[in-house]
């Protein structure tokens, strides 16, 4: 087995959820990937990753985001496209198996990344925001009609394609302009009101971003998520299990379901997520605080 550590910030939900992207895919592409949070140094918190092998899981996975090729998948590719934004769409060939709800427009269709690994061509679909079932579809970015979910992953992943073959011992902290993104890391985004100006109606302002956590981190929600509070769409709660020296990795599907605050009996920390709304009410948001209220 191949094991790899990155540092992590649990106080950052989107680097939470980046962890679980780089563990889904380790998992799709090596098989039997295994990972937990250790916070053991309370000021050094790592993400351990192992799958079988002997290349550092971290480096195989961001090797194949490295030369993803980004399509959006429609119902019907002549109808519903992301062309205009100069995204190629693809119809989907199962059709009335499309895997969400039928898209009003293309903002919300799925993302597949087209990659190469060990000589075949191999996909992974990106959709958690068009979920419709009983769980938050964790969607932060605005506007149905708006900059689609494909173009956003496009824009990211140009920005850091050059910079990922050497980004495996801490893929968090690369950093790029970014004019915007999935809002699931908290360090660019603000609240003009907050803030006491709007950064975007100053041209030489421009904001900083991490497009390889935003990434990834869309890639770990796509079979987990926070849980929402009931009656408040800017309470969020999430959880990470935790590992040290002498215990064994986890699973994918137990790190799943701890995220969504499932208490499995392992040792846990459990985090209340708060946003809020840097426009207007109901469009777009964006996190603003994180408080501990578990550990053990």
């Amino acid at each position: 087995m191949a094991q790899a550590s990155i540092p992590v910030d649990l106080f950052n939900p989107g680097q939470v959820f980046a962890c679980l992207g780089l563990l889904e895919w380790a998992d799709q592409l090596l098989g039997d990937a295994r990972g937990g949070f250790d916070w053991s140094e309370p000021t050094a918190e790592r993400f351990h990753l192992s799958a079988p092998g002997d290349t550092n899981p971290v480096a195989v996975v961001l090797a194949a985001l490295a030369n993803a090729r980004v399509v959006a998948v429609s119902p019907d590719a002549a109808a519903l496209s992301t062309e205009k934004w100069a995204v190629p769409t693809v119809g989907d060939p199962r059709h009335r198996e499309f895997p969400i709800k039928r898209p009003d427009s293309p903002a919300t269709l799925p993302v597949r990344l087209d990659f190469e690994y060990a000589g075949q061509t191999r996909h992974l679909t990106i959709d958690h925001w068009g979920d419709a079932t009983e769980r938050d579809n964790v969607k932060f970015w605005a506007g149905s009609g708006g900059y689609p979910g494909a173009a956003l992953f496009r824009d990211a992943l140009d920005l850091v394609r050059s910079e990922l073959s050497t980004a495996s011992d801490d893929p968090f902290a690369v950093s790029q302009p970014q004019s915007s993104s999935f809002r699931l890391d908290w360090r660019r985004d603000y609240i003009p009101l907050d803030a006491g100006f709007s950064p975007n109606v100053h041209g030489n302002v421009v904001m900083t971003g991490f497009p390889i956590v935003e990434m990834l981190a869309a890639i770990g929600l796509t079979h987990a998520r926070p849980r929402r509070s009931p009656r408040d769409k800017l309470e969020y709660r999430y959880a990470v299990l935790g590992v040290d020296a002498d215990t064994p990795l986890y699973q994918p599907l137990f790190l799943r379901a701890a995220l969504g605050g499932t208490d499995l009996g392992f040792p846990r920390r459990q985090f209340l997520m708060q946003l809020g709304w840097p426009g207007q009410e109901n469009q777009a948001r964006c996190i603003t605080n994180v408080i501990e209220e578990t550990k053990g």
